[in-house]
């Protein structure tokens, strides 16, 4: 497959810059398992579901993981912190690259500073890096400021917007689960009265998720490690539901990934702890995933190739052209879509 297959004209001005006042004031492109295309609002989610159905949502906390700094000549440098390795050492995206040389020493503020330690062989802004704290991950937290991706121009007012309302334990994401933030509690409550199931799994996203495909190939994109788990309760709940002609939604292209890595056949889920290097692309087999709500992806982007392999090329493009056509706003904090699997 062709990288040039999943590309499609996106304008700046459906880049969505902020976020709506209201986070479930988001409009939904529902794509019914008929076919078709529906125009609806986030908060008629509750309507578009169906009792019995299970909800899986990935419950990861946003790290405030980038980071503003100088080097020693005094040139602007930035680190996103992707993840902590063994000891005291960190995977992290340098920009600009060239300065962020083996042995430069960066430092954000009085209080934190860091060294490069190696240069990444499989991304050209991949750094191995030290920090010199004592808490290195409670001196991130403090130094940094909210991840949002590069198109996007503007710091938010409250970066809270880019946390979901669920998040629980550890900053350990370097980028949100975007198709969860439009949650509220109000629309989880109608989901619960409504006899929907809600389940929570984790992966921690990282480079795998957001690193855009280069190749001009496919199958040469290299997906990198993610750290998930998939509680056993979670992983009952939605045997439990497919067995009850129930189906599984998953929230989120990150939700997609864990429970596919986990699928076994006869219908089961392996619950535990691990590392996924899955990469979804056309002609994957879903073994645990029937429906799936996700915003808008870039173009050349491993998640729109796993929307590909979930609806079909024909599907994927219609909707996003209409989408296009009709104002959705794209990508981190803009609309999102509902749709099923079509074998």
């Amino acid at each position: 497959m062709k990288s040039a297959d999943f590309d499609y004209p996106l304008p700046a001005e459906r880049i969505a810059q902020e976020p709506l006042a209201e986070r479930d004031a988001s409009r939904l492109l529902h794509l019914p398992p008929g076919g078709g295309l529906e125009d609806r609002g986030f908060r008629e989610l509750p309507a578009l579901l169906q009792t019995g159905d299970l909800l899986v949502v990935n419950d990861t906390r946003v790290r405030r993981a980038r980071l503003r700094g100088v080097d020693a000549a005094g040139r602007d440098i930035e680190l996103l912190v992707l993840s902590r390795e063994e000891g005291a050492e960190y995977r992290c995206l340098a920009r600009p690259a060239r300065l962020a040389t083996a042995g430069a020493v960066i430092r954000f503020g009085a209080d934190l500073s860091a060294t490069i330690l190696a240069v990444s062989a499989t991304h050209p802004g991949g750094r191995t890096v030290s920090f010199d704290a004592d808490d290195p991950d409670a001196a991130i937290e403090r130094a940094g400021v909210a991840p949002l991706p590069p198109y996007i121009h503007t710091d938010l007012r409250d970066p809270e917007r880019y946390q979901t309302t669920y998040a629980e334990g550890d900053p350990d994401s370097a980028a949100a689960p975007t198709a969860g933030l439009h949650f509220t509690a109000e629309v989880i409550r109608r989901l619960r009265e409504a006899g929907i199931g809600w389940a929570t799994l984790r992966l921690d996203v990282g480079l795998a998720t957001f690193a855009p495909i280069r190749a001009d190939s496919v199958e040469d994109h290299p997906m990198h490690e993610e750290r998930y788990a998939l509680p056993a309760a979670t992983a009952l709940a939605a045997e439990q539901t497919r067995r009850g002609g129930g189906r599984v939604v998953a929230v989120g292209t990150t939700v997609v990934r864990v429970l596919e890595t986990c699928a076994q056949d006869g219908g089961t889920l392996r619950a535990g702890t691990g590392i996924t290097s899955l990469f979804i692309r056309p002609g994957f087999r879903f073994r645990a995933v029937d429906g799936l709500l996700t915003n808008f992806h870039q173009p050349r982007s491993s998640l729109l190739v796993l929307l590909a392999a979930f609806i079909g090329e024909e599907r994927w493009q219609s909707a996003y052209a209409h989408a296009i056509e009709s104002g959705y706003r794209f990508l981190s904090l803009g609309d999102c879509m509902l749709c099923w699997h079509a074998p």
